[in-house]
């Protein structure tokens, strides 16, 4: 009982050793997540700001953009824009090359035929024809090293970055959307605005050539009325154009042309009766790893890198391939199934690399300093995320401010002008008072509707930079997990 006892433990030290090697190694550094280079708040965020309201990421994109035209707007935009297609047909790609590395850890058996005319020594070395019908097994490696398995773990990294960047594209293009549909508004609002200013203008050109007829005006005031109504002219051309250029950027966006009954019309809708968007709290920026598909992308390219590691370090090591064939072999066709003889071959090879002018060593060096480069890339992506969040958070907390002042200051120069008309038809004042105030009026008009603009825009760039426009129960591609 003694003798067999050690005996009995190499065998299965032996055993374990051995089924140790046949499921391989892997030379894959261990990763871990880098540190984020993230505060732990945001400058000037206020704790209980949005209390209890719902994280962007976790809002669908019909809950956040109520408006129907906008709805159907981006829907169409999510089914015809062509770098959407193009980042979903990327995915397919990606999703392939996975498929196409992952199968290299399987054997490839093919059927096998050949047809041999050589001479016979049985037969005085008379030529005779010999057929050989069966199958094979060509090359096939035994990842021992577990380079294969690294280069899979490479390619799964990359098919999931592009997923990550797809998710991302698509919250830019719902942001893109909705921005350019709320400038589209902007424009209609602006050019109602100038259609109304160029007819009051007209009028008072008219009311100054009858005064001037009668000798209560004079020739100067008539040519500073046609002047400011030539200058309402011009604006209101100004803003028919940009009206275009913005309905062509948003035809683009959404691939297509803009069906009619989808363009707002002017004086049919206003920014200030636009459906609210809800409040959305800013969270934690460690929250941004979780929410934001850019920096995931990154993760996953940093992921990548780090299995190109193990591959690097597995070609230092022996390659052990695999050669098999069994089949039948005859003189005769006819008879190569029936009359045939039966074979079977088996030759493993293995391969050691000794030299080869440093290769092996460049490779692992350059594998090692792409790892270098995906931190620095991620690390990037988190920075300019926080940077994005700040911005979007600093136009939340002023853009109101500054809408409210614009707001007050339209409505003491519409004052003023209501005023200064008043005095002007009773000779108080002078008509350079009166121009004036119409300047004013029109200018702070015009500046009230691109503040409005300017903060409906800002909520679309909060909810795209927390994360939001996408969710998991949107998502088409099946997800792979690592085994």
């Amino acid at each position: 009982m003694t003798q067999s006892t050690p005996f009995l433990r190499t065998r299965a030290a032996g055993t374990a050793l051995a089924a140790a090697v046949l499921a391989g190694c892997s030379f894959i550094p261990n990763y871990e997540r880098p540190v984020a280079p993230l505060p732990t708040s945001y400058p000037g965020a206020v704790p209980a700001d949005a209390q209890g309201a719902r994280a962007a990421a976790d809002i669908r994109w019909q809950d956040y953009f109520t408006d129907p035209q906008l709805q159907a707007l981006i829907g169409l935009a999510l089914q015809n824009n062509r770098d959407q297609r193009v980042a979903m047909l990327r995915v397919e790609q990606a999703r392939a090359q996975f498929d196409i590395q992952r199968s290299a850890e399987l054997p490839t058996v093919n059927a096998m035929g050949t047809f041999t005319r050589q001479p016979n020594p049985a037969n005085g070395n008379k030529y005779g024809s010999v057929y050989q019908a069966g199958l094979a097994v060509t090359g096939w490696e035994i990842d021992f090293f577990g380079r294969i398995a690294a280069l899979k773990e490479q390619a799964l990294a990359q098919y999931l970055a592009t997923d990550e960047a797809r998710k991302a594209g698509q919250i830019s293009l719902v942001a893109a959307v909705a921005s350019g549909w709320l400038a589209l508004v902007a424009d209609e609002e602006l050019m109602d605005l100038s259609r109304r200013t160029l007819q009051t203008r007209e009028e008072s050109v008219k009311l100054t050539r009858l005064r001037l007829d009668h000798g209560v005006s004079s020739e100067l005031d008539l040519r500073q009325a046609e002047s400011l109504a030539e200058q309402a002219r011009a604006t209101l051309a100004q803003q028919e154009r940009q009206r275009m250029l913005d309905e062509n950027a948003l035809a683009l966006l959404v691939g297509q042309a803009i069906p009619d009954e989808l363009l707002t019309r002017p004086g049919h809708r206003r920014l200030a009766g636009t459906a609210p968007m809800q409040p959305l709290p800013a969270g934690l920026p460690s929250e941004l790893l979780q929410h934001r598909p850019d920096i995931m992308a990154a993760e996953q390219q940093l992921i990548g890198a780090n299995a190109s590691i193990g591959a690097a370090r597995a070609a230092f090591f022996p390659r052990i391939a695999l050669t098999a064939q069994f089949g039948s072999t005859s003189t005769e066709l006819s008879g190569l199934f029936k009359g045939g003889s039966w074979a079977f071959s088996l030759a493993p090879q293995a391969v050691l690399p000794i030299f080869d002018a440093g290769r092996n060593q460049a490779n692992l060096r350059a594998a090692q300093v792409g790892r270098e480069i995906a931190v620095a890339q991620y690390e990037k992506s988190i920075q300019t995320a926080f940077r994005e969040v700040a911005d979007a958070l600093a136009g939340r907390a002023t853009l109101q401010d500054q809408l409210d002042a614009q707001m007050a200051q339209t409505r003491s120069d519409t004052r003023r002008f209501e005023l200064s008309d008043l005095r002007y038809r009773n000779g108080v004042a002078s008509y350079l008072d009166l121009l004036d105030a119409q300047r004013s009026l029109f200018a702070s008009e015009q500046a009230l509707v691109l503040t409005r603009l300017q903060q409906l825009q800002n909520q679309v760039v909060l909810y795209k930079v927390l994360g939001g426009g996408w969710s998991a129960g949107e998502d088409t591609t099946a997800a792979t997990g690592r085994g």
